[in-house]
C-alpha cells in the first residue's frame, strides 16, 4: 500500500534568526515497498543547533535534515520486522522508506536496544545518541582531562554542554559553566557544577573568569564560539587543550564578525585547539553509549528533556534553540 508522507522542506535559505516562511510543510505519496525494505514512522524528532548552518550547504526544496527515533510499521525486510523501534538520520519528516541494501552506517541508522532504550526511547536521539556521543568523545579524546584541572565550558545547560560538565566531575575535574539564565544557571549547579554564571548579567566575562578559575584555565570545551573563543584563551594556562564543538552565537550571524587575532594566544600558551565532527567516532559509539548509560544507572550522569509535541510544531522546537528555549535536549514527540 502506498502511504503519504508529511515533511519540512526549505524555501529559502535562513537570513538571521530562521523564519517559519522560510520552511514549508509538504505532502508527498511514497511508493509500495520492495524486496528488503521497510517502512519508518517518526516517532522522536530532534532538533540540533548544527541544522542552522548546514542548511546553507542544500538547495531550496530541500529536505530538513536530522535524526529521529521511528517505528517499523511495515516490512518486506528480513532484518526488522513490525513495532522494531529504529533510530535514523531520516529528516523531519513522518514517514521514511528505508533499504537493506544501504549500509546501516552510510543510511545513520540502528535498531534500538530494548535493554539500554527501555522505557526511554528519545535519549536515541539525546544522551545516548548523537549529543551524547558529541560530549563523550569531544571532551575526552581531545580535551585528555587529568584529575584536578579546571574546564570552562559555555552552553552549559544545553544537551552537550550539561553532561560535558559532568562527565568532567566523574573525571575529577573542576567545573566552570555559563548558561543564559538564572533558572538554567541553578539547574546546571543541580548537575554538580562548582561554579556556574548568567552570562548574560555577570558583567565582564574576562574578570568573572579571573574570580571563578584563580588558577588559570586548563581545559575549554566551546559550544559558543566568537568572543568567549577569544576570552578564554586568554587566561588559559600553558599547554591547555581547547575542543571546539560549535560556535551557535555566530550562525545567525548576518555579518560576519570582527575578532582579534588568536594565534599569538595559541603559540604563547601552546595550546591544543582541535575542532571535531563527532561522526569520525561513529564505529565508537557503542562503547560511548554503554559508558553513559551505566553512568546513569549509578545517578552519575543525568539529563534533562525540552519536549514539544505534535511534528508541525518542529520550527518552534527548533526556533528555541537560538532564544534559550530548550534546558537539556531538544526533542519533538511525533
Amino acid at each position: 500500500m502506498s502511504v503519504k508522507c508529511r515533511k519540512w522542506v526549505l524555501k529559502s535559505h535562513f537570513c538571521g534568526m530562521p523564519k517559519r516562511e522560510d520552511l514549508d510543510i509538504v505532502e508527498e505519496e511514497l511508493p509500495p515497498l520492495k524486496d528488503g525494505e521497510f517502512l519508518c514512522e517518526a516517532v522522536w524528532l530532534s532538533v540540533d543547533p548544527y541544522m542552522r548552518p548546514y542548511t546553507k550547504n542544500f538547495p531550496p526544496g530541500s529536505s530538513m535534515i536530522g535524526g529521529q527515533v521511528a517505528k517499523v510499521v511495515e516490512s518486506r525486510s528480513s532484518n526488522y520486522s513490525v513495532g522494531d523501534l529504529v533510530v535514523g538520520n531520516y529528516g523531519w519528516r513522518t514517514h521514511t522508506v528505508v533499504s537493506d541494501s544501504v549500509p546501516e552506517a552510510a543510511g545513520g541508522r540502528s535498531k534500538l536496544s530494548p535493554t539500554l532504550y527501555k522505557d526511554r526511547e528519545s535519549t536515541a536521539v539525546g544522551v545516548l545518541g548523537m549529543p551524547g556521543a558529541t560530549a563523550y568523545f569531544g571532551f575526552l579524546n581531545l580535551c585528555t582531562p587529568k584529575e584536578g584541572e579546571t574546564l570552562v565550558v559555555n552552553g552549559a545547560a544545553g544537551a552537550v554542554g550539561s553532561l560535558v560538565g559532568q562527565i568532567a566531575k566523574i573525571k575529577g575535574c573542576r567545573v566552570v559553566g555559563f548558561a543564559g539564565s538564572d533558572e538554567k544557571v541553578e539547574y546546571v549547579k543541580g548537575l554538580g557544577f562548582d561554579e556556574a554564571f548568567n552570562y548574560k548579567t555577570m558583567g565582564s566575562m574576562s574578570e568573572t573568569l579571573k574570580k571563578a578559575c584563580p588558577k588559570g584555565i586548563d581545559l575549554f570545551f566551546d559550544n559558543v564560539g566568537g568572543e568567549w573563543f577569544e576570552t578564554v584563551l586568554a587566561q588559559m594556562n600553558t599547554f591547555g587543550r581547547v575542543s571546539i564543538c560549535g560556535a551557535i552565537s555566530q550562525y545567525n550571524a548576518e555579518e560576519k564578525p570582527k575578532g582579534n587575532y588568536v594565534s599569538q594566544l595559541i603559540l604563547g600558551h601552546q595550546l591544543k585547539v582541535e575542532g571535531f565532527i563527532v561522526l569520525r567516532w561513529i564505529k565508537e559509539w557503542p562503547e560511548c553509549f554503554k559508558q553513559m548509560s551505566q553512568w546513569i544507572a549509578e545517578g552519575k550522569l543525568k539529563y534533562e528533556e525540552t519536549v514539544t509535541v505534535g511534528f508541525d510544531n518542529m520550527f518552534d522546537a527548533f526556533l528555541g534553540l537560538f532564544t534559550g528555549a530548550n534546558i537539556g535536549k531538544a526533542v519533538v514527540k511525533a
